[in-house]
């Protein structure tokens, strides 16, 4: 009987610790010397994490420990491994990867957004991905120049 409960128990371990993966943008994986920096810090917290669940003497807790590490130092392995870094924008004539660029609204709302990598990008934090819809339509605007987005007009205040 103990038998069975013990083969229960590893079975259920087993399925908590089958996670999908964490999903990769399609798009390239541009980055910014801080979303780099990020990147590498990130796979280094989890091969931590990684390292700290394999040394838990209890195999059904350490595959619970191991799951969510396992499946970032994965992730971050592989972003870390295609980032593509770029380099700070060398003038501020039009939105560019790595500009913050300060727009109009139709509703006169001024927004103002770093355009960054997809895992660096942070809404409540000012940075926007350069796959955003947002991004798109501003790259290679210069300032006093309008853009058509969706049913609105943004216009391009600055970029710094």
């Amino acid at each position: 009987m103990s038998v069975a409960f013990a083969k229960e128990e590893s079975a259920e371990a087993a399925s908590e610790t089958i996670l999908p993966p964490r999903p990769i943008p399609d798009r390239i994986n541009l980055v910014t010397e801080a979303g780099l920096k990020m990147l590498q810090e990130e796979l280094a917290r989890a091969q931590q994490a990684l390292e700290a669940a394999g040394q838990l003497e209890d195999v059904n807790e350490r595959r619970r420990q191991s799951a969510v590490p396992v499946r970032d130092t994965r992730y971050y392995a592989e972003r870390v491994r295609t980032a593509q870094l770029v380099p700070a924008p060398g003038s501020n004539d039009v939105v560019a990867f790595g500009h913050c660029v300060t727009f109009r609204r139709d509703d006169d709302r001024i927004q103002s957004f770093r355009i960054v990598g997809d895992d660096e990008a942070n809404p409540s934090q000012a940075s926007i991905s350069h796959g955003s819809p947002v991004a798109i339509a501003l790259m290679g605007k210069a300032v006093g120049e309008f853009v058509q987005f969706g049913q609105s007009e943004l216009e391009v205040l600055a970029i710094s």
